[in-house]
């Protein structure tokens, strides 16, 4: 579905200005689409739990990029909610959080990778489709290479952090129809990975569609 298609529904609802780009990313798949600034991205989670990792990039020059520890120090806090501004690894604003009907997003859990899948759930799962195939996939037909891949964002994904420090990736805190709306404070090249891991609960062990929709 894209914007000369939409028609008005609740995903919609809130935002401003003209849909310039509505689509479906299917199960597994990846998506890479430009958002300039002062657009509005919302990401829906069409069906629940389902983990959407999530890079970007700075419009015409791929050396300033996302940076997770440049947004994580900032804030003080490992998770994001609304009004967390992502930062560069030039400490300059890429996007900022507006808007999220979840508690938090997650920045520590990473990109499955056929690596990471056969050390975490055995040699048998090698083979599986993982984020970091879409995010080279997608990152590939603009020029961008592996060396260009940095810690991501996991929009929807539940990683809890006890007291003593210990981690894991449990059921996601998300539910069919919840959002999140970032505002592009630069123009960005987004990539998303739709996550295809079927071997921990991130995704329900069922990996479904998501919604893009670009407003301004």
């Amino acid at each position: 579905m894209h914007a000369d298609a939409a028609h008005s529904d609740a995903a919609l609802a809130g935002l401003s200005g003209a849909i310039l780009h509505d689509e479906i990313v299917p199960a597994r798949a990846p998506w890479l689409h430009r958002v300039n600034k002062g657009q509005t991205l919302r990401i829906v989670d069409l069906e629940g739990n389902q983990a959407v990792d999530f890079l970007m990039y700075a419009a015409g020059d791929d050396a300033e990029r996302y940076s997770a520890q440049d947004t994580i120090t900032a804030q003080a806090n490992i998770f994001l909610r609304t009004g967390t501004v992502l930062l560069s690894n030039e400490g300059r604003a890429m996007m900022t959080i507006t808007g999220t009907n979840v508690d938090y997003h997650d920045t520590i859990g990473g990109a499955c990778s056929c690596e990471s899948n056969t050390l975490r759930y055995g040699h048998h799962t090698k083979a599986q489709h993982a984020c970091v195939d879409n995010f080279l996939d997608a990152n590939v037909r603009v020029g961008r290479g592996k060396r260009d891949m940095v810690s991501n964002i996991n929009f929807f994904m539940n990683v809890p952090v006890e007291p003593d420090g210990a981690l894991g990736i449990v059921d996601g805190i998300s539910a069919p129809g919840l959002t999140v709306d970032l505002r592009a404070e630069m123009d960005v090249d987004v990539v998303v990975s739709n996550c295809p891991q079927i071997n921990n609960p991130c995704n329900g062990f069922n990996p479904t569609p998501v919604r893009m929709i670009v407003a301004g």
